[in-house]
């Protein structure tokens, strides 16, 4: 037996006390922001029986600056409660893109006596941090000034785009080296950290998981009425903000030489973003405004009635973590149809759940085509998907949070 006493997973009935850290996560005014957070924070919170508090920093902005985009930040209270969560928002200063490389320290600025007073009031054991820069870059300094162990959890952009910057990179790879213990998503963003530093073997994998409440399969025929989408279509979804890095114009270009065939398809993308007019226009040049619909931000329960909808869900991304829409279209039965890129083929791992295609219109119109000419079995599909809930994911997460905290205890009293 250790010195510390039993180890924390042989104490009965033992419990944690755990500080989630991340701007990644639903407010009152932005209720869908980062679901994926809140489904994996508020499963964790019911298996330690409602231990963790949430610290989801927010940038200062001044409510009478007539910029409606970041107005919303100053709307957010100062706390609130998410579901069965006490959720925390201190302020720090921001301006964005001009301080993007001291964004981590200035979280820091903001941070830091909120957190001292919870510490002392909450006393958590453990910090989990979403978002290596510049969410876990915070954590994990905070951890060091708090006396605390840090987790932090790569969640695709964070380490696929990020790095590249020149000032930020530095500070991802002090991140990981000093995190007491390192989560990502798919092996497939493990092996990017691996690059970064981080030893294989000090990295877990650990995916995100669906609602299997909430994304089920319904009737088809009924879903499509509630829509008001025809019938009789061929209809495709792509459920992706408009960014460049989710590759919409090849879709698109896929779909014009796929409607000489299927005169009856159509495609609706869900998503707003910077792109939506140049979009627009593309759709104006290809003649395919009758085709290909642009349909706007939808919450988490219309997706369930979209995917349904849908004969086949595609997404063409450049770039992925683990893109859970995919994950919840299979949930409600419907193929998908992505590129092979990222965790993506972790979640497509089988030719009866979906087609994987390359990065050029051609490919991804003939991947189409094979999705829409098959005939899927969509209960097999829902059934397995199904396997992959947010409390699995919320208990492999403790576990990993219970091992990183012994580990962390153990060189304190050695050192």
């Amino acid at each position: 037996m250790s010195i510390l006493g039993p180890r924390l997973k042989d104490r009965p009935n033992s419990t944690m006390k755990i500080l989630t850290f991340t701007s990644l996560f639903p407010n009152t005014f932005q209720p869908d922001l980062a679901i994926f957070v809140y489904q994996r924070v508020s499963n964790l919170a019911r298996l330690t029986g409602n231990h963790v508090t949430v610290i989801a920093p927010v940038p200062y902005f001044p409510s009478w600056i007539p910029l409606s985009r970041w107005r919303t930040f100053s709307r957010i209270p100062r706390e609130e409660r998410m579901g069965d969560l006490r959720v925390l928002h201190p302020r720090y200063p921001f301006v964005a893109r001009i301080m993007m490389p001291l964004h981590g320290l200035l979280i820091v600025f903001g941070c830091l006596a909120p957190m001292i007073r919870l510490k002392r009031r909450f006393n958590f054991e453990c910090i989990d941090s979403h978002f290596m820069y510049p969410d876990g870059f915070a954590a994990v300094l905070l951890g060091k000034i708090l006396g605390v162990p840090v987790t932090v959890s790569a969640r695709g952009t964070d380490i696929n785009e990020y790095p590249s910057f020149r000032w930020i990179r530095p500070q991802i790879r002090w991140t990981l080296r000093h995190a007491s213990g390192v989560m990502a998503v798919s092996a497939a963003l493990r092996e990017k950290i691996v690059e970064l530093g981080r030893p294989l073997d000090q990295i877990k994998v650990i995916a995100n998981g669906i609602d299997p409440q909430l994304f089920t399969q319904i009737d088809r025929s009924e879903a499509r009425r509630s829509l008001g989408l025809p019938q009789n279509a061929e209809i495709i979804i792509c459920v992706a903000a408009l960014r460049s890095v989710k590759r919409h114009k090849f879709l698109i270009q896929a779909i014009r030489l796929l409607t000489t065939k299927h005169p009856e398809l159509q495609l609706y993308i869900v998503g707003e973003g910077p792109l939506r007019s140049e979009l627009e226009l593309l759709l104006a040049e290809l003649n395919l405004t009758e085709s290909v619909f642009l349909v706007g931000q939808k919450s988490n329960s219309d997706l369930k009635i979209w995917f349904n909808a849908a004969n086949v869900s595609c997404l063409t991304s450049e770039k992925e973590g683990w893109p859970n829409v995919l994950c919840e279209s299979l949930a409600c039965g419907t193929p998908v149809v992505a590129t092979r890129v990222g965790g993506i083929p972790e979640i497509v791992t089988s030719p009866e759940f979906g087609v994987l295609v390359e990065q050029d219109s051609e490919s991804i119109a003939s991947g189409l085509e094979v999705a829409l000419s098959r005939n899927w079995d969509r209960q097999e599909i829902a059934r397995h998907a199904a396997n992959r809930t947010w409390v699995a994911v919320a208990t492999e997460t403790k576990d990993y949070l219970k091992e990183c905290v012994e580990v962390w205890r153990q060189q304190r009293v050695a050192n």
